[in-house]
C-alpha cells in the first residue's frame, strides 16, 4: 500500500523587499541594476562602497527578510495547513524576483498575493516590484493570478507598533529633554516630478505621520525625507540633515528619530541615520536617538500578517 502523495500548494505569498549586496564586490553590479544597467560613475561608486564599508561591508537586510517570510509560512500553516508557501524576491539583488517568479510558476503556483516589506505606496518606487513580476510573466509565457497588495500605511497595529518603539527610544534620551523632545518622522526622499505626476507618496507619508501622532498623543512632531538620490534633478525635502539644523535654531534640544518608510536595518538606516544624521545632531549639540526598527521581531511579523489577512486567499476559508 502506498502514501498518498500531499498535494502541492497553488497559492503563494510573495514577500518584496529592495535588495542588498552581499559583500563590496557586489555594489558595482547593484548599483547598475539600481540604475537600470546604467552603471554609476567612478565617484558615485567609490562613495556607496565606502559607506557599505564603513557600515560593516554589508547589510542584514537579506536576512531580516528571509526571518519575516519564515515566520508567515509558519504563521500560515498554523492558519491552513499546506495551502499556501511563501517566497522571498528582492527588487535589485538576489534572489531577484523574476527569478523567484519563474520557480513559483515551476512549482505549480497560480496565484500570487505579493506583499512589500515598505508601508506607503508610491507608483515610482512600488511599482517597479509589480513590474519584475509582469515581465517575468510575459518573458515565460505562463500565467498566474496576482494579487498586489499596494499600500499598508494606515494599518493599526502598524501604528501601534510604532507608538511603541517611540515610547521605548524616548527612555534612551537624557532625562532633562526626555519628556520634551520632537519625534521626526522621516522616508526615503523620491524626485520632486512624482508630484506634478500626481504620486500619493507625500501625502501617504504625511497622513500616517499624523495618524500615528494623533494615535500616541505626540504633540511635538515633525516630518523630513532622506537618502535622495544624487541625480542632478530636484527631490522632495526637507532633508533630515537641512531639517535637524532648522529644529536646533527653533530651540529643539532633543529628537526621536523614526525612519518610518523602512522597516528593517539597512543602509539607509544604518548610514543615513545612524552616522549622518548622529554625527549632524552632535554637532548642532543635539540629543538624537532612534527607534528600533521592526526587522523581524515577532510584532512586525504580526503586522505582516494582518495586512496579508485582508486579501484574498485559502487563510480565509
Amino acid at each position: 500500500m502506498t502514501t498518498p502523495t500531499a498535494r502541492r500548494p497553488t497559492h503563494a505569498v510573495f514577500v518584496l523587499a529592495y535588495g542588498t549586496p552581499a559583500k563590496l564586490e557586489d555594489i558595482e553590479p547593484y548599483y547598475t541594476h539600481i540604475r537600470g544597467g546604467r552603471p554609476p560613475s567612478p565617484p558615485a561608486l567609490a562613495d556607496l562602497v565606502e559607506r557599505y564599508r564603513r557600515v560593516g561591508g554589508q547589510t542584514p537586510l537579506l536576512a531580516i527578510s528571509q526571518q519575516v517570510a519564515d515566520a508567515i509560512q509558519i504563521w500560515l500553516d498554523d492558519l491552513a495547513p499546506g495551502a499556501c508557501r511563501v517566497y522571498l524576491g528582492m527588487k535589485h539583488w538576489h534572489p531577484f524576483i523574476g527569478d523567484v517568479t519563474r520557480q513559483m510558476l515551476d512549482d505549480g503556483i497560480t496565484h500570487v498575493t505579493a506583499v512589500v516589506l515598505a508601508p506607503h505606496y508610491s507608483r515610482y518606487s512600488l511599482e517597479g516590484y509589480r513590474k519584475y513580476i509582469k515581465q517575468a510573466l510575459a518573458a515565460d509565457g505562463r500565467t498566474l493570478e496576482l494579487d498586489f497588495i499596494e499600500s499598508w500605511h494606515n494599518n493599526p497595529h502598524y501604528h501601534d507598533l510604532m507608538l511603541e518603539r517611540i515610547a521605548a527610544a524616548r527612555t534612551q534620551l537624557p532625562a532633562d529633554v526626555r519628556d520634551d523632545a520632537l519625534v521626526l518622522f522621516s522616508a526615503h526622499s523620491l524626485p520632486e516630478k512624482i508630484v506634478a505626476l500626481g504620486d500619493p507618496y507625500p501625502d501617504y507619508l504625511r497622513d500616517s505621520a499624523r495618524a500615528i501622532a494623533t494615535r500616541g498623543g505626540i504633540d511635538r512632531w515633525d516630518f523630513c525625507y532622506q537618502s535622495a538620490g544624487q541625480t542632478g534633478e530636484p527631490w522632495l525635502g526637507p532633508d533630515i540633515l537641512d531639517k535637524l539644523e532648522t529644529l536646533h535654531a527653533q530651540g529643539t534640544r532633543a529628537v526621536v528619530s523614526v525612519p518610518f518608510g523602512f522597516v528593517a536595518e539597512h543602509l539607509e538606516v544604518l548610514w543615513d541615520i545612524d552616522t549622518e544624521a548622529q554625527d549632524k545632531a552632535g554637532e548642532l549639540g543635539m540629543a538624537l536617538t532612534r527607534i528600533q526598527m521592526p526587522n523581524a521581531d515577532a510584532a512586525f511579523v504580526a503586522v505582516v500578517a494582518d495586512v496579508i489577512a485582508s486579501a484574498a486567499g485559502p487563510w480565509r476559508s
